[in-house]
C-alpha cells in the first residue's frame, strides 16, 4: 500500500479516515477530547482545521511502549503498571505530532496545536474507542496505530472536523 496523503478525523464519527490520491484506504476508530473541540492553549480540547504531521516518533519501539515527553521510558504498558499510576494519560507505542496550518486559528499564539503537544497516539486497550475521553489528543488502539504509522509520512495533511462523514463510514476501502 502506498503512503497516505490525507488523514481526516471526524469528531462526530469518532473515526479516522485515511486517503491516498482521493481513495479511502483506512478507517479506524478514535477517541478525541472529553472537553470537545477548541483551539486554545490549556483548553484540553481537540483542535479543528487543517494540520500536518510534523514529527513521527517511536518507530521501532515495541507495542505498548510508554512515552513521556516524547521519549520511551523503557516501560511497556500492562495492567499492573496501569494500577501503579492511576489517572496517568498513557501515550503508547507511537506518536504522530501535529502542527496547525492556519495562523491565528490553530497555529501560533494562544492557539498553537504543535505547542499544545497534540498527537495521534496509542492508548491502553482498556480505554474505549468511539467515545471522546482524551485530554485533547486523538487516541487510537495500539494495533491500529502500529498498522497506520508506516503509511503516514512526515508532512501528511490532517483535517480535523466536527461533521459526520456518512459516505465514508460505510464505504468500501480501496
Amino acid at each position: 500500500m502506498s503512503d497516505l496523503d490525507l488523514l481526516h478525523i471526524s469528531i462526530a464519527d469518532q473515526m479516522l479516515y485515511g486517503f491516498t490520491a482521493g481513495r479511502l484506504r483506512v478507517r479506524l476508530p478514535v477517541s478525541t477530547a472529553l472537553n470537545g473541540v477548541g483551539e486554545r492553549n490549556g483548553s484540553g480540547c481537540t483542535p479543528r482545521g487543517r494540520h500536518q504531521v510534523r514529527a513521527r516518533i517511536g518507530d521501532g519501539l515495541p507495542a505498548g511502549a510508554v512515552l513521556r515527553g516524547r521519549r520511551w521510558t523503557g516501560e511497556i504498558w500492562n495492567p499492573e503498571l496501569h494500577a501503579q499510576f492511576p489517572g496517568r494519560d498513557w501515550i503508547l507505542s507511537r506518536i504522530l505530532w501535529l502542527s496547525g496550518c492556519e495562523p491565528g486559528y490553530n497555529r501560533m499564539g494562544q492557539v498553537d496545536t504543535f505547542r499544545r503537544y497534540i498527537y495521534l497516539h496509542g492508548t491502553p486497550d482498556t480505554e474505549p474507542m468511539g467515545v471522546p475521553l482524551s485530554h485533547g489528543c486523538i487516541r487510537l488502539r495500539n494495533a491500529d496505530l502500529l498498522e497506520l504509522f508506516p503509511l503516514v509520512p512526515t508532512g501528511c495533511a490532517v483535517r480535523i472536523g466536527e461533521e459526520a462523514c456518512p459516505s465514508w463510514s460505510s464505504a468500501t476501502l480501496n
